[in-house]
């Protein structure tokens, strides 16, 4: 009896490029995602929402112009006029870059005539190291609420320092630009509020 050996059938070369075309067209997907759009732009479930209601202490011993700087809550972010809060640490070495843009924000024409406050949300830090770091730099919050276990932040949406909310006359969340401020985005930011109060 002869023995006749069947050879499979040959595959077409196409069907090994399949799952390469598949990959190739993921990573492109991806790579698109990763690396198109603004990075300061994080989408936030907040914007057009009432800012979260929490009441911050203090920054203990913190004086301006011999006097106590208050803290802030809600009531304070709807008081009709337009709000930049800033969240910054003392160990935040990105919140060392955008601190002179922060202070010529203070030093700007809408925020000396009081038609936008600037006030600083100091995140999981010391008081003695938040009164140097404001010290050492200059103080351009109104005020400054302390969050140091960082739990007001969570309700803040908050996911990292520095981060800058524009908070309109009604007390909603309008913007939020996630990263240090840099000369463009702090005009932009302080035009944007100073729009809102005629």
């Amino acid at each position: 009896m002869s023995e006749v050996t069947a050879t499979p059938p040959r595959r077409s070369p196409w069907l090994y490029a399949i799952p390469l075309l598949v990959f190739a067209a993921l990573a492109a997907v991806f790579a698109k995602g990763l690396f198109s759009g603004d990075a300061s732009k994080v989408p936030s479930a907040l914007i057009g929402k009432p800012a979260p209601a929490v009441t911050l202490a203090p920054l203990e011993g913190l004086l301006r112009d011999g006097q106590p700087v208050p803290s802030f809550g809600m009531a304070d972010l709807a008081k009709g006029k337009a709000t930049i809060v800033n969240v910054f640490a003392s160990w935040c070495a990105p919140c060392r870059v955008e601190h002179p843009f922060l202070v010529a924000m203070a030093d700007s024409a809408a925020v000396k005539q009081g038609k936008v406050a600037l006030v600083g949300f100091n995140y999981k830090d010391e008081a003695e190291n938040a009164r140097r770091f404001l010290g050492a730099l200059g103080n351009p919050y109104s005020a400054v609420g302390v969050d140091r276990a960082g739990r007001a932040a969570i309700d803040w949406g908050v996911y990292g320092v520095p981060e800058t909310f524009l908070i309109g006359p009604d007390g909603r969340i309008l913007d939020k630009h996630v990263g240090p401020l840099d000369g463009q985005a702090a005009s932009r930011m302080l035009a944007k509020a100073a729009a809102l109060v005629k």
